[in-house]
């Protein structure tokens, strides 16, 4: 496959992911912000989305305040954000077009389908009436996508490197969300086991779509530590890091049994996985959760530039 193919079906499979991951923290924001008994309060969980998703800087640039109705328009469907959902649905369709020779006409259909869909949905601005409709639709294409993927594609380069694609950017992210709510979640003294204590986790946990998943391994008990190592280390949860990376992996060896060599990039994540693997939280605790959640993120895009350049994106 050139790489140019190879960079397309990756960044189509990023984006559709990433779009996916920024409808669960709009999601996620609003309810919290919910919870929030005034408007400060509600503002700093705005905050914290834009942070986490990368975008505070530049709304900052154009807004004086961090409004929900606001907040959620820019990260949906803002023309002057390149970051947007609609921008990054429309970036997925146009790799998917530059592939279309190399993918189903399931995958094809379902991508370009959606997009059509979500551009009529966010034509006007989103209100809290009809937010919780968008997300569902943003998450629904995501998994229509991997569904078609999943149900169509040979287990070729192509899928490979979707896969690679998908679980680099799921990594990145649950990275990212941990890092920037954990410390904003962690409980006071005053209301430590309550019923708002214990939203606040859930809450956390849905954003990741592991709320359900933590409970059924951890009898709904909403333990920090707990839930740090759910998102981390847990093996059997889709979306935790060490998850993701062993996906990656599985995927990255699909490929060197196609080429019949691996690349650097393939050491660079042995590496790396290895040594999350061989980590226990009592370690990551005592050397800081904040640094390692930082350290495996610049790991982990490292990654994602060495899988780029070994394979030759850019050709």
């Amino acid at each position: 496959m050139l790489g140019r193919g190879a960079s397309g079906v990756f960044w189509m499979s990023r984006y559709l992911e990433r779009a996916e991951n920024t409808a669960r923290l709009i999601d996620v924001g609003f309810h919290l912000a919910l919870t929030r008994g005034n408007r400060q309060s509600q503002d700093e969980e705005w905050k914290s989305v834009l942070t986490t998703t990368g975008m505070l800087e530049d709304y900052c640039s154009k807004h004086s305040d961090f409004g929900g109705s606001q907040v959620f328009n820019y990260l949906l469907r803002d023309r002057d954000n390149p970051g947007s959902v609609l921008a990054m649905v429309e970036n997925a369709r146009t790799n998917a077009r530059v592939v279309r020779t190399s993918i189903t006409n399931a995958v094809w259909e379902t991508t370009n389908e959606g997009w059509m869909h979500l551009r009529d949905l966010l034509a006007r601005p989103v209100r809290e009436t009809n937010l919780g409709e968008v997300l569902r639709e943003i998450r629904r294409i995501g998994t229509l996508v991997r569904g078609a993927l999943e149900g169509t594609m040979l287990r070729n380069e192509v899928f490979n490197f979707s896969r690679i694609g998908t679980f680099i950017e799921r990594a990145d992210n649950t990275a990212r969300i941990l890092d920037v709510k954990y410390y904003v979640l962690l409980p006071s003294a005053a209301w430590v086991g309550s019923s708002l204590d214990n939203v606040q986790w859930d809450t956390l946990l849905r954003s990741v779509a592991g709320n359900r998943a933590y409970s059924w391994l951890n009898a709904g008990s909403m333990d920090p530590r707990g839930i740090a190592r759910f998102l981390i280390l847990d093996g059997q949860f889709p979306r935790s890091l060490v998850f993701s990376y062993e996906k990656i992996r599985s995927n990255m060896a699909g490929l060197a049994k196609e080429y019949g060599h691996e690349v650097p990039a393939h050491q660079l994540l042995r590496d790396a996985g290895d040594k999350l693997n061989q980590t226990a939280i009592e370690e990551i605790f005592e050397g800081g959760l904040h640094e390692f959640l930082q350290d495996f993120i610049g790991k982990t895009i490292e990654i994602g530039s060495a899988i780029a350049a070994d394979y030759r994106f850019s050709e």
